[in-house]
């Protein structure tokens, strides 16, 4: 069994922050945001509890959130990052796609990231990602620092919220 810090447990922790948010936001009628889960196809199944004990994924995963927001269409990612620097590496080029088709369809896509080491979360603007992401494919930085973000979408903490983006989403789209 994975201990609290080992990588097996990180992203099911944030994960469970935002679900945690989500359903906060459902529960005052401010949201409707949905988990897409990974698809994965079973290879070993433990007969006696039913359960899935060795699988593989099925296909490229989109991202992990999809819903509307006050009648927004809304897709996001959530990624942990425990240093300042963020590897671009940890984002793949289908999904990249998979958000800029979604806004050329009207939606808001972003990135919720979360900096553990600084106990920091974050709202990454897809456009300020797709920067990040042409420096790369034009031969420099794979990667990003903390310190090149926009202090603008650093996610305060609000009273009954664990992760509250519905601000910065707005700003977002205020900024648009």
């Amino acid at each position: 069994m994975p201990t609290w810090n080992s990588r097996g447990l990180r992203g099911s922790t944030l994960e469970d922050l935002i679900n945690r948010t989500n359903e906060k936001y459902r529960d005052n009628k401010l949201a409707l945001i949905q988990k897409i889960p990974t698809p994965i196809t079973p290879i070993n199944i433990d007969k006696s509890n039913k359960q899935i004990t060795l699988a593989y994924f099925d296909s490229k995963s989109t991202v992990d959130y999809i819903g509307a927001v006050q009648g927004i269409p809304v897709c996001f990612d959530a990624k942990e990052c425990a240093k300042e620097t963020f590897a671009l590496a940890n984002i793949h080029k289908h999904q990249v796609e998979f958000m800029k088709d979604f806004e050329i369809q009207g939606g808001i896509a972003f990135f919720l990231i979360y900096f553990s080491n600084m106990d920091i979360f974050y709202y990454l603007r897809l456009s300020k990602l797709l920067d990040f992401w042409k420096r790369m494919e034009e031969g420099g930085r794979k990667s990003f620092r903390y310190e090149e973000l926009e202090e603008d979408y650093i996610i305060d903490h609000k009273h009954g919220y664990i992760v509250p983006y519905l601000d910065l989403l707005s700003k977002d789209i205020q900024n648009r």
